[in-house]
């Protein structure tokens, strides 16, 4: 079985998986989110473009306001 990390924990990963994707199938709802795949800053707008290979650690952060 082929896996990434995302936030620190295993997840399956498939063939073709974009950041769009995998922000869909696990339902992050956050308006703001801050993606990094080993260590590297994704753009909002390479969401779409950016595919997540086996192996790759993903880190998706929730930006939230406070005051």
């Amino acid at each position: 079985m082929d896996m990434i990390k995302l936030n620190n924990r295993d997840y399956e990963w498939e063939e073709g998986l974009t950041v769009r994707r995998l922000l869909q199938k696990e339902t992050f709802t956050y308006p703001r989110l801050i993606v990094k795949i080993n260590n590297v800053l994704v753009p909002d707008e390479e969401f779409e473009s950016t595919v997540i290979r086996d192996g790759d650690d993903v880190k998706v952060i929730h930006l939230l306001a406070g005051g």
